[in-house]
């Protein structure tokens, strides 16, 4: 790995403000998912760790929520100003231990920061209310105060922006975080704590603890009273568990959980604007993200057009090690996404499922997978309930606005959806039949710091990004005064 500021590279957890390794000196081994090679030996912390790390956070954050919106701000920026200043060796860094195309990695790191940029401007605009009393000599007012520490622990897709999302606006309400990123790409976070820590956040205000131990580090989080908040993207059968283990505190929860978008094609949509939407949302990072398109619903009077050009488009990807020019889709993260990827495609095939293309490992080896695109799909099979997590765009064929509904909302899930229509009041009266927490009509890319992110039923609780994130790091207190 060649960067141009080798001290990016940490591989010790980072507590209290300093780069603190494992006792015994504990280490796991982060790999690179393009060439199986060991990029690094990181420190393996534990339960006591990150009780050592709450330890430090709690006196950090009050003095921290003492501080000015504006001097809270004032140092974030100079955190957002590092972090593109040393983009390109974040996104070599990122695309060394994840795995996705450096270009998607470059993309990243600017989307990362976007979040910290907007919520050192919204750390300034948290206000109350003084409301009309009721009573002729009493005055009513509420303010808002941070909610004190908080836990979270972030995912291997999105090393940065998931991290950025959470953390930036808990520090700017005045909060102090401990963070466990993901055993498979603990370097990139290291990396966003040696620019904070250089951008004068303060010591104790962002800690990350690393380790191969999640549900010890996760469950000392939620076991404990001081941290009172856990803000966790992952899985839904994760959440729960962390939900679970949190009621004994009565903790406030974000929780950003499974997926499993479906993308409605009508037959009036233009058909350029949904095969570029359809393979951004798909094929990008490999189809390792929880807003990526997961059953792809086309109407009949497209599908067979729809089909084709969308084979075409897909066999036309270059696959490869992220760093290489050109590369369109990088490997899978590891060899358990790949099995999981291979036993959705062998049960659709079993079940009547066409490959138009793809359909096996790639014959780069390791964990690469073929684009792939499967026609004549059921709701028999395992992709039509389960996220596949993977690139394979299985396509299913609908005739009525109602079916196509009444598909896309049979699932527990509800985080994302997408339709491609030129119809005015079918786009509205589609989107608002939707159960899904966000819907994107006529583009496959729709995150963004100014929207907000989050889902419904058995995706999640709460907001990230926009106006209303912060407001999950925030209390509000009403004042009562007697005149």
């Amino acid at each position: 790995m060649k960067l141009n500021d080798p001290t990016l590279l940490r591989t010790d957890a980072y507590i209290n403000g300093a780069w603190a390794a494992a006792p015994q000196d504990r280490r796991f081994a982060v790999t690179n998912p393009a060439t199986g090679e060991t990029i690094a030996e990181v420190a393996d912390l534990g339960a006591a760790e990150t009780t050592a790390a709450i330890d430090a956070a709690v006196p950090a954050q009050k003095a921290w929520a003492a501080r000015t919106a504006k001097d809270r701000a004032m140092v974030m920026r100079k955190w957002y100003e590092l972090i593109m200043a040393n983009a390109e060796d974040l996104a070599v860094i990122l695309t060394t231990e994840m795995g996705k195309p450096i270009t998607e990695a470059r993309g990243e790191i600017a989307y990362g920061a976007s979040f910290i940029d907007w919520f050192a401007e919204e750390a300034r605009r948290v206000c109350g209310d003084v409301m009309e009393s009721p009573i002729p000599d009493k005055r009513f007012l509420t303010f808002k105060q941070p909610v004190g520490v908080f836990g979270a622990i972030t995912p291997w897709n999105f090393p940065i922006a998931m991290i950025t999302r959470k953390v930036s606006p808990g520090i700017a309400a005045g909060c102090a975080c401990v963070l466990k990123p993901a055993e498979q790409t603990p370097l990139s976070a290291l990396a966003l704590a040696e620019v904070a820590d250089r951008a004068g956040i303060p010591a104790g205000i962002i800690n990350i603890v690393t380790g191969m131990d999640a549900p010890a580090i996760g469950e000392t989080m939620c076991a404990d009273d001081r941290i009172r908040k856990m803000t966790f993207t992952g899985s839904t059968e994760v959440g729960r568990i962390l939900m679970r283990q949190s009621a004994g505190t009565l903790k406030k929860m974000s929780l950003e959980l499974g997926g499993n978008a479906p993308l409605i094609v009508f037959d009036d949509a233009d058909i350029d604007t949904a095969i570029a939407g359809t393979m951004a949302s798909k094929y990008r990072n490999a189809g390792q993200t929880c807003v990526c398109a997961n059953r792809i619903f086309v109407q009949d009077g497209i599908y067979d057009e729809f089909a084709r050009r969308l084979t075409e488009a897909s066999e036309a990807m270059k696959v490869g090690n992220g760093m290489e020019d050109g590369v369109e889709q990088g490997p899978i993260i590891d060899d358990q996404g790949l099995e999981k990827i291979e036993r959705h495609v062998a049960d659709a095939r079993a079940k009547g499922a066409e490959v138009l293309t793809g359909g096996d490992r790639h014959e780069l080896g390791g964990t690469y997978y073929q684009p792939t695109v499967l026609a004549n799909m059921s709701s028999e099979m395992m992709m039509f309930g389960e996220e596949t997590f993977g690139p394979v765009a299985g396509l299913f064929r609908f005739s009525t606005d109602d079916e196509a509904v009444a598909m896309a909302n049979d699932t527990e899930f509800g985080l994302a959806a997408y339709i491609f229509t030129d119809s005015t009041s079918r786009l509205f009266r589609v989107s608002e039949a939707l159960e899904y927490g966000m819907v994107s009509a006529n583009t496959g890319i729709f995150s963004s710091e100014v929207g907000p992110f989050g889902g419904v039923k058995s995706s999640g609780l709460g907001r990230e990004g926009s106006k209303y994130g912060i407001d999950e790091f925030l209390e509000i207190k009403f004042l009562c005064v007697g005149i």
